[in-house]
């Protein structure tokens, strides 16, 4: 296993579209256990393919209770609105954003073997599968974002500015 460099916002490769896998094979177990120590290296939640430089429709991602592989994944059906709107990326470091994302998404996708899974995810986790989701198709959360602070400090100052604007509201 091997820690990989990580692509930034500026790479044209983040803006292309990755293909199916196929080959469900030594050199993809090889590419996902990398992504995986990546990810944890450089304190992730989830990490696509193609951020490593591999345009292949494959993320990881550790958001919920447990590791898992997504390979060729598929969004089925999403319903609500996700109420943790901040998000950020390891392909834009140093900024954050609000982005709206579903609060549920039911999914589909393989394993590592190439077996089917259907999941339903709620939350930080179906945040995050969209998220990586988006990757595959050259979509940052930069593009969906209604808001880019240029790091936590200064959405934290917002968002107390916010609370505070809120409350003062109510007790008028």
């Amino acid at each position: 296993m091997a820690i990989r460099n990580i692509l930034k916002e500026d790479d044209e490769t983040l803006r292309k579209i990755s293909k199916p896998v196929i080959d469900f094979d030594e050199r993809l177990w090889l590419l996902l256990d990398d992504m995986k120590e990546t990810m944890y290296k450089k304190e992730g939640a989830g990490l696509s393919a193609v951020q490593v430089g591999v345009l292949k429709r494959a993320f990881v991602m550790h958001a919920g209770k447990e590791f898992r592989e997504c390979i060729n994944p598929k969004l089925i059906k999403q319903e609500g609105e996700n109420k943790i709107k901040i998000e950020g990326c390891l392909s834009v470091p140093g900024k954050c954003g609000l982005v709206n994302r579903p609060e549920k998404v039911w999914v589909e996708y393989q394993d590592r073997n190439g077996n089917k899974i259907s999941k339903k995810f709620t939350g930080f986790e179906a945040k995050c599968f969209c998220h990586e989701y988006d990757h595959l198709d050259g979509i940052l959360y930069i593009d969906k974002a209604t808001k880019i602070f240029n790091d936590r400090d200064e959405y934290n100052r917002e968002k107390k500015n916010l609370e505070k604007e809120n409350k003062q509201k109510k007790n008028n």
